[in-house]
């Protein structure tokens, strides 16, 4: 009974001490954790309390009575939701254009990086990374108008060159068959570059003490490439592509919002013009709301899952 009474009393002791450092620690980087307020009010204020909308999902809302005054209607939306056969069709294809746009796009900002990294000329690797880099700080609008352009049936520079070979114009916009290559090309032209950033910081963390070694070794560029930058930015190669996986349900709404028109609903209507076509367009607020609390629930569980899986396979993970 005595030791038991001893260790309680060295646990209380050493629990009490380390809150002491604790509240010391706070006291001493005060002004540090002031700076989180800002963001700490910004996602309470724009993320949290929104959250509580997500009621909307379980009613039969009508915007003059307001949430508090809307009927509850339980899981009735999620029902009509899962008897749509309009949402089955948006869902296979923001699965497909979300995939398509992770096998073809997420390796090339890696290899972007790496072919980067090798080159010696300071001023052609400042050139090439500006150019690359331009087309992200370009809004959708501004890219759907220069893409509509150049791939015009009459007048686009595509057209043209296909004609000047002896082929048909496509209307490559209309076209259900080219509609989803259409979009994952736009957006690896547009963010690719950028993307590449966080692999070339990551690379630039990697000690030269390994590059000059495996030098004196005998490894040329491609075997250091292979043997010591790659695993260098695994866990960084790891975390881009866990939050990539997360983000499979969103499929590029605002990209796809300015591309495409109604004759392409069949292969480019995805989540997120589904929704806003059914909540601004045809005012089924919550409908819109059940499709979207749907979609934020599949996210979620991949996370979780791609996380797992990136535990269990090459044992490094986001937590």
């Amino acid at each position: 009974m005595k030791r038991t009474a001893t260790n309680g009393s060295c646990n209380d002791g050493t629990r009490k001490r380390s809150e002491r450092r604790g509240w010391r620690l706070f006291r001493t980087h005060l002004d540090m954790y002031a700076l989180l307020v800002p963001g700490l009010l910004f996602m309470l204020v724009f993320k949290y309390i929104p959250m509580y909308g997500v009621v909307i999902a379980f009613q039969n809302f009508n915007i003059f009575d307001g949430i508090s005054g809307s009927p509850w209607v339980g899981l009735e939306q999620f029902a009509k939701l899962v008897r749509s056969d309009e949402f089955f069709r948006v869902f296979r294809n923001t699965l497909l254009i979300s995939l398509y746009k992770v096998v073809l796009l997420f390796p090339i900002p890696i290899v972007v990086a790496l072919l980067l990294n090798e080159v010696a000329a300071m001023w052609f690797k400042r050139t090439v990374q500006t150019i690359i880099y331009l087309p992200h700080f370009l809004s959708w609008v501004i890219i759907a108008g220069l893409f509509i352009n150049i791939l015009s049936p009459s007048t686009g520079i595509v057209n043209a060159l296909i004609a000047g070979l002896g082929g048909s114009p496509i209307s490559f916009l209309i076209d259900n068959d080219w509609f989803r290559s259409i979009v994952v090309f736009t957006a690896g032209w547009k963010e690719s570059g950028w993307n590449a950033i966080i692999y070339i910081a990551a690379i630039a963390g990697i000690g030269q003490d390994q590059y000059e070694a495996a030098a004196i070794d005998g490894a040329g560029r491609i075997r250091q490439m292979w043997h010591i930058t790659l695993p260098g930015i695994l866990p960084t190669i790891v975390l881009m592509f866990i939050l990539r996986i997360g983000g499979l349900m969103e499929a590029g709404t605002e990209q796809i919002l300015m591309l495409y028109n109604a004759v392409v609903y069949e292969t480019g209507d995805v989540i997120g013009t589904f929704v806003y076509r059914m909540g601004l367009g045809k005012m089924e607020y919550s409908f819109s709301t059940a499709v979207g609390l749907f979609n934020s629930v599949i996210g979620f569980a991949l996370i979780m899952g791609g996380n797992w899986l990136s535990r269990k396979t090459v044992k490094r993970s986001i937590w």
